[in-house]
């Protein structure tokens, strides 16, 4: 039991909150002067359509940092679709949905490599030797294995139950040394550190002197929480989202019936008045300003002319995004040839990183 509690405790105390702001800290200050340093790997399970809780807390980070000069890696999901559900859904228009809304934001293929889990085969494939270097224990303390348990109300599986260590495997096949995520997803980089350190460990090395994987860092995301119409965390899942493929309609209709308040005067209090600072943010991210700006500039004019605002800085935002994402839609057979290239690439890396664990485990026969 105490070797099962010590194993454990290697990844809660392996990074701290404070180190890993630290190291994020010392990332960002570098990437300018040596982007080259880096390799970036993040994504999307293609559950539904991307919203802009995406565009604004990931996507345009994601097109930043590429242009940077940083090794960019966006895996689309396919195979964590069913983690947590009985069926893929749409898959393939989703998918290919993604696609379209990676390019028509700024994501280069020629810069960028975007690939699926289902077509890489040697990525899964490194699940295996990666369950052996870790316990039940600390797969069912991970944060969202827990919370699934907790909440779901039916059998845990398999998939969900190894979910972080798939993640890992996403992050290390393609020796990713930097990882985009907010504070709630650090236990699973720390998952990806400790495997890569205990692979080390117990199988050795495939070039002397060299570990096999890095030991990945969190860069950490300093995007705002962008809550849902209904005032909660948006989520595919609740229906409370404003796709990005949405068209100006749409989105007015949506902003429309958003949850503010009963108090006329618009304040910036995410504390006290989350529903009603979250549209104030909404606002002054598409305007490049201060959020107290904009409610200084709302001040009585009450919801109707904050939702009035919002709408049209939304749209006027996106819409250049939703014109050429139109025209990628048009246009089957370049999503289809950006996703056939991206796989290639990805199966090129996956398939030498897996002759590295094999030769460090001593099965190359």
């Amino acid at each position: 039991m105490a070797q099962t509690e010590s194993e454990g405790s290697d990844v809660r105390l392996e990074g701290t909150l404070q180190a890993s702001m630290a190291r994020s800290a010392a990332i960002e200050q570098d990437l300018p002067a040596h982007p080259g340093n880096y390799r970036m790997l993040t994504g999307d399970r293609p559950t539904g359509e991307l919203h802009i809780g995406h565009y604004f807390g990931s996507l345009l980070n994601r097109v930043r940092l590429q242009d940077t000069g940083v090794q960019t890696w966006v895996l689309i999901a396919d195979y964590q679709v069913i983690t947590d559900r009985d069926g893929v859904g749409p898959i393939r228009e989703r998918v290919m949905s993604a696609v379209a809304t990676y390019l028509a934001m700024g994501i280069d293929p020629a810069r960028s490599t975007i690939f699926t889990h289902s077509a890489v085969p040697a990525l899964n494939q490194l699940m295996l030797p990666f369950l052996s270097v870790v316990t039940d224990a600390e797969l069912r303390r991970n944060p969202t294995v827990k919370s699934e348990m907790e909440d779901s109300g039916r059998p845990l599986s398999g998939l969900l139950l190894t979910y972080p260590v798939h993640q890992a495997a996403d992050i290390l096949f393609c020796k990713a040394n930097v990882v985009p995520v907010g504070k709630d997803q650090l236990p699973h980089l720390e998952i990806a550190r400790v495997i890569a350190r205990r692979f080390d460990e117990r199988y050795g090395r495939a070039v002397p002197d060299h570990p096999v994987f890095p030991s990945p860092e969190a860069l950490l995301s300093a995007a705002p929480n962008i809550l849902g119409t209904d005032g909660t965390k948006m989520s595919k899942s609740k229906g409370n989202t404003i796709e990005i493929g949405m068209d100006a309609d749409q989105t007015a209709k949506l902003v429309k019936r958003a949850v503010t308040d009963s108090e006329r005067h618009i304040t910036y209090d995410p504390v006290n008045r989350p529903e009603v600072s979250n549209l104030v943010l909404l606002a002054a991210l598409c305007l490049g300003r201060d959020p107290q700006d904009i409610a200084d500039q709302i001040g009585d004019g009450g919801a109707g002319a904050l939702k009035r605002m919002v709408t049209e800085a939304l749209n006027e935002t996106l819409a250049p995004v939703r014109a050429r994402r139109t025209e990628l839609m048009a246009a089957p057979d370049h999503l289809r040839e950006v996703l056939r290239q991206g796989n290639e690439r990805a199966n090129e890396r996956a398939d030498a990183t897996l002759a590295q664990v094999r030769q460090a485990m001593q099965m190359v026969y």
